[in-house]
């Protein structure tokens, strides 16, 4: 039988990511309970079938058409999921990567997409991808932000991990520590902070953001003496934008940043590239943390660890992340000012 999807409820299309790792796990998994919310999977059905057999969990499939009659609203019962089949190029093994199956990987996340922006869903949930099997294929792919800001056409993306009590985006993200100051201009600066500041108020209900701005440098350059990004590049932006009325304190030292007392009342913290913010957020959040990607005509939000390929099929994959990954998208949906 096909379905719409129900539209009196919020509609997230998820895709498990890696068909390998844990991805499918989380979907049978979620299946698992009820729900007051619609989710969509776009994904093999049959892989998932194969995945809640090796896990010994019920699941029934019901096949989403956009097209189709509405047949009333689907159930939101333990045991069901809505699917949007994309079939895999070859059979899959848990924990076996395949290089074979990165282009299908890639297709779930263009037509979980296109779900998105064409408004028959609310937004997309991601499971945790494979970059290196997906290079291995011969397709260039850095990450899920840039490859969604590629296929929607955004140009400015930014990256903000979440748990409980702490925001970290990025200012620069998947790149070799070499090039960061290289990459890191007073323009993208710039926009990358409207960015923040603007999503945060759409997307979290924060009519005044206050946000903490990291320095590139140990000490944020020490005045000059341990590098001249803060005094060139960051501060003049950080002037700029305060004084057209954000909230913005910094570039502050990243090891004195992320303490107790700094951190108080603020609503996210900017780091200026991966590795200095994201090992803080990810000790504070283990398993709960939440990747979102700002800037896109999409809401997005993700697991925010890897494909797990030695747990894949075993059971023991938790649902923690992929859960807050789902209890975030609602709470933007539910937040989302016109």
């Amino acid at each position: 039988m096909t379905h719409h999807v129900n539209r009196q409820l919020p509609c997230i299309a998820l895709t498990p990511g890696e068909p390998a790792g844990i991805g499918p796990d989380l979907c049978v998994k979620l299946a698992q309970h009820s729900r007051n919310y619609q989710l969509l999977a776009v994904a093999d059905p049959e892989l998932l079938k194969i995945r809640a057999k090796q896990l010994g969990m019920p699941l029934t499939l019901h096949e989403y058409s956009s097209t189709a009659d509405q047949d009333g609203p689907v159930a939101m019962q333990a045991g069901q999921l809505l699917v949007l089949p994309v079939s895999l190029a070859k059979p899959c093994h848990a924990g076996e990567l395949n290089p074979a199956n990165s282009e299908y990987v890639l297709q779930t996340l263009r037509r979980a997409t296109e779900l998105c922006t064409e408004g028959y869903c609310d937004a997309l949930v991601t499971g945790p991808v494979h970059k290196g099997v997906i290079n291995d294929a011969g397709i260039a792919f850095t990450g899920h932000t840039e490859f969604l800001a590629d296929i929607t056409a955004t140009r400015q993306p930014v990256m903000m991990l979440a748990t409980t009590g702490l925001r970290v985006a990025l200012a620069t993200t998947h790149l070799p520590l070499r090039k960061v100051s290289d990459s890191i201009n007073q323009n993208d600066l710039r926009n990358i902070i409207q960015i923040l500041h603007d999503e945060l108020q759409r997307h979290f209900a924060i009519a005044s953001p206050h946000i903490l701005v990291c320095g590139l440098n140990p000490h944020a350059g020490e005045d000059g003496h341990l590098g001249r990004e803060e005094i060139e590049i960051i501060t003049p932006v950080l002037t700029e934008l305060v004084a057209k009325g954000l909230d913005l304190v910094g570039p502050l030292p990243a090891d004195t940043l992320f303490t107790p007392g700094v951190l108080n009342n603020a609503d996210a913290v900017l780091a200026m590239y991966h590795d200095q913010g994201l090992p803080v957020l990810k000790y504070a959040g283990f398993g709960k943390a939440v990747n979102i990607t700002l800037g896109l005509p999409i809401i997005r939000t993700s697991v925010g660890h890897g494909t797990a390929l030695t747990l894949a099929g075993t059971g023991q994959a938790d649902i923690d992340s992929i859960n807050t990954a789902m209890d975030t998208a609602l709470h933007m949906i539910t937040n989302t000012v016109p």
